[in-house]
């Protein structure tokens, strides 16, 4: 590691960390766009709130710009089309779920026909603000919801009777676009995980007329979503399972390990399991977005020394020299010296002091460069676009998902599975008692 980095970087990240915030003021002048794609279901969700959304905006954001786009972009982490597309189903569906968007229960990509009848119907339509917005949302209904019959109705009419429109705030391209996204100012929010934090810019910059109500399932951090005393029991007797697989360079495998296993796992009893990764090059992160969601958490951060390639590999031989049942409490104390006591593991004097904090007589003979390579294809197989990528097993059931943007969805899921035995059980007593009367 330079020793630019090994002593500068705690300096920096600490007066990083503590300077005050002086929240910058994002330009207005080009208004709030948003960015979709008819074949892309975050773009379906995303449509459901534009009609609110764009009713509190101030004058100085109408209208909402939407720019719809008829490219996609590269999945990420090298997932196949496939694999990204059945991601995108499964994950529109559970955020569907938990926030009460309209979804089919069987979701289906839209057909090439059905998305050229969507796109002419709102390029003909003379229909503008939030009467267009309505329209779009309904144009995505028909899409997504298989209404194939109305969306041939609407396309008739709309290439029949009306011209395309030229209207300044209803822009169709070929720009690449991924999954919807909104930007302000040169920023870019996700649609749906970044909804609630670009409304909230837009209230601090006194852009909104209105108070935002979004998203109102939405779960908090150290807000816990079952706190009683028998649910809580249930959950606990269950004895879930939680795996992690983190790139050890990268800020948030810190954030999310320390907030589950402070916040998380004694409370529902998790059975917490860690598999470290090889060198990602994840160390090149946002300063700003990582100290923001440590804010956010309330996980402690900094000062920190990023991890080189040499740094993690020696962090994972520490790992794999502490025994098994250990390894957990061990991963989170190596962790901690890096990101928040500005440790560099690959600087001899730092590494020797961790591993007498570990209590380490000697390193494992393993090969870890092995073991890091086992867990790459593990977490390969898993299909997630993201690190650090999660596996809770609970009640015979394996739920797999990635990043800080998902940890909810551990309370979800048990709130979910309380809910399924519950009915289960209802069912079972009614049927008993249907049984004795016929009886």
């Amino acid at each position: 590691m330079s020793l630019l980095r090994r002593w500068f970087d705690p300096l920096r990240s600490s007066w990083f960390y503590d300077k005050p915030s002086r929240q910058e003021v994002l330009s207005t002048d080009n208004g709030l766009s948003v960015h979709l794609r008819l074949d892309d279901v975050y773009s379906y969700l995303a449509a459901q709130q534009l009609p609110a959304l764009e009713d509190i905006l101030n004058d100085e954001l109408k209208p909402l710009r939407v720019i719809i786009s008829s490219q996609t972009a590269e999945p990420p982490n090298h997932m196949s089309a496939e694999e990204w597309q059945n991601y995108c189903l499964n994950d529109a569906k559970i955020l569907s779920r938990q926030h009460r968007f309209s979804f089919h229960e069987t979701p289906e990509q839209p057909t090439a026909e059905a998305l050229v009848q969507a796109e002419t119907i709102l390029r003909n339509t003379p229909l503008r603000g939030q009467d267009f917005l309505y329209l779009l949302e309904d144009v995505f209904h028909m899409l997504w919801q298989k209404q194939y019959g109305k969306l041939r109705t609407l396309y008739a009419m709309a290439s029949q009777h009306h011209q395309p429109q030229d209207f300044p705030e209803r822009i169709f391209n070929d720009d690449a676009v991924l999954a919807a996204y909104f930007e302000l100012g040169e920023r870019k929010y996700h649609a749906v995980d970044d909804l609630l934090r670009l409304t909230r810019r837009l209230k601090q910059q006194k852009l909104l007329t209105d108070n935002p109500i979004f998203l109102i399932n939405h779960i908090e951090w150290r807000e816990h979503l079952i706190s009683d005393a028998e649910e809580l029991n249930e959950i606990q007797g269950l004895d879930p399972e939680l795996d992690l697989y983190i790139a050890l360079e990268d800020p948030i495998s810190w954030l999310l390990l320390a907030y589950i296993r402070e916040e998380l796992a004694n409370y529902y009893n998790i059975q917490l399991r860690v598999y470290p990764l090889s060198y990602h090059g994840r160390d090149l992160f946002d300063w700003s977005l990582a100290t923001r969601l440590s804010k956010r958490t309330d996980v402690k951060f900094t000062p920190f020394c990023r991890p080189t390639q040499a740094a993690t590999d020696e962090m994972a031989r520490l790992f794999y020299s502490v025994p098994e049942e250990q390894r957990m409490d061990a991963m989170y104390s190596i962790l901690q010296a890096v990101w928040t006591k500005g440790r560099d593991l690959s600087c001899k004097s730092h590494f020797d002091r961790m591993k007498q904090e570990l209590e380490l007589q000697q390193l494992t003979e393993d090969d870890v460069e092995a073991r890091l390579k086992e867990n790459d294809m593990l977490c390969e197989m898993k299909s997630q676009p993201d690190f650090p990528v999660l596996e809770l097993r609970i009640d015979g059931q394996t739920y797999v998902f990635n990043s800080l943007y998902r940890v909810w969805m551990i309370e979800s899921i048990f709130s979910n599975v309380l809910e399924e035995k519950y009915k289960n059980e209802t069912e079972t007593e009614q049927g008993q008692q249907n049984e004795e009367r016929e009886v």
